[in-house]
């Protein structure tokens, strides 16, 4: 309507002018009601033509959009494995820090499971010291096998010097019977040194290695205990946490709540627009852009266009076993952009998930600067930058219509 009054002050007006004053056709006797239209026929048709050709630029150069929220992001407060709700220590929309607990669990099994690791640790340092003592007990065998082994082969010596030939002090028998008790002796030494060899090997490895697995199985019953007690993975405010003790929860059918997080990605320092795919030509990163918010009305907000999303979201596809067919996506994608405010501050009072509307302006004064332009491209980029305005000017209408808009004639 706007750009219509505006192309009409220079096609319509002037064309009644000529009539009126030049032709000296006087309203209500050569201009009437009904020839009105014939006899403007020049200044109606150039004034849609105008109009028209305005809103086109005025939309292509400097684009407009409704589809403009300042997203935020939430964490799902979630155990890692089902149970019963023991002990609440928080309420709904309190603020919480990282590492703050939330809620506990019933930790019966966790606990015994705790109980078994230690007493399993215990029995393990109780076989150390029983394996010390057998080694002792073998060292005290093989010294007193030693000590046997000593004595029966002095013995077999002496046995073996009074059995000289052609002397029956000693008999052949006697002197065999004194040689299989020393190597009787000799056997029970080399099983007395085998035995704490074993023993030895008990204490070194097999003890130490059951000792570690037994340390390993009481460390994650410990984990596992711990995990009942479900604590903030990032500072923020609660929100939908309704749990009640004795309410089961469940990581695949029953969160407990939501975190909305109070630092980055909490939607205070940034909005998402959605514009048409024209836009993609003119809205750049550091386009200056300007919005206007349900949550804080009557204000418009410098902006500037900080990244881009490259890809339009319509052309995503994932393999399934269902071809695509192109027709279930005839609606075109929007380009999502992202503008923050263009001075610190500036989205104070925007609350996370506000419904705004936003322009984009395009800027060619370093390209008319730069004195590289023919006189038609010089004029042509100076209208391009003057009707950006006009669009300016449509914004704040809608910031002071917008209330109106939607508490009187849409009833919210």
């Amino acid at each position: 309507m706007f750009e219509l009054m505006f192309c009409a002050f220079f096609t319509v007006l002037p064309d009644f002018l000529i009539r009126r004053f030049v032709q000296k056709k006087r309203w209500g006797k050569e201009l009437t009601f009904f020839n009105i239209w014939y006899e403007l026929r020049w200044g109606i048709t150039a004034c849609m033509i105008l109009t028209i050709s305005l809103i086109t630029v005025v939309f292509y150069y400097h684009p407009s959009t409704s589809n403009v929220i300042s997203i935020f992001r939430t964490v799902t407060i979630l155990p890692e494995h089902p149970g019963r709700v023991e002990e609440i220590f928080v309420e709904n929309f309190q603020l919480v820090n990282e590492g703050d607990p939330l809620f506990s669990l019933d930790n019966a099994t966790q606990k015994s499971a705790v109980d078994i690791a230690h007493s399993a640790l215990k029995e393990i340092e109780a076989e150390f010291a029983l394996a010390e003592t057998d080694l002792e007990e073998a060292e005290g065998n093989i010294a007193a096998i030693e000590s046997k082994l000593t004595q029966a082969t002095s013995d077999l010596s002496r046995v073996r010097q009074l059995s000289r030939p052609g002397d029956d002090l000693i008999s052949e028998r006697d002197v065999d019977l004194y040689e299989n008790r020393v190597s009787e002796i000799e056997g029970e030494l080399d099983a007395a040194i085998a035995r704490r060899d074993e023993v030895q090997e008990n204490i070194d490895s097999l003890l130490p290695a059951r000792q570690k697995t037994a340390q390993d199985t009481l460390d994650q019953a410990q984990v596992e205990l711990e995990k009942t007690v479900i604590y903030a993975e990032i500072s923020g405010r609660i929100s939908q946490f309704v749990l009640q003790p004795g309410d089961i929860v469940n990581p695949l059918l029953r969160p407990a709540g939501l975190i909305v997080p109070t630092g980055e990605g909490s939607g205070t320092s940034a909005v998402q627009a959605g514009f048409n795919q024209f836009a993609a030509q003119v809205v750049k990163p550091g386009t200056i852009a300007e919005v206007t918010c349900m949550t804080k009305a009557f204000t418009v907000i410098p902006m500037v266009v900080t990244d881009i999303q490259m890809p339009i979201a319509t052309g995503q596809i994932r393999p399934t076993d269902q071809m695509l067919d192109l027709q279930d996506r005839a609606r075109p994608g929007t380009l999502t952009v992202r503008m923050e405010a263009l001075y610190e501050g500036g989205l104070e009072g925007v609350l996370p998930g506000s419904k705004c509307i936003a322009n984009a302006y395009s800027s060619y004064h370093e390209v008319i600067a730069s004195g590289e332009l023919s006189t038609s491209e010089f004029l042509f980029y100076h209208m391009v930058d003057t009707v950006g305005l006009v669009h300016a000017l449509i914004l704040r209408i809608q910031t002071l219509l917008l209330p109106i808009k939607t508490l009187v004639f849409a009833g919210h």
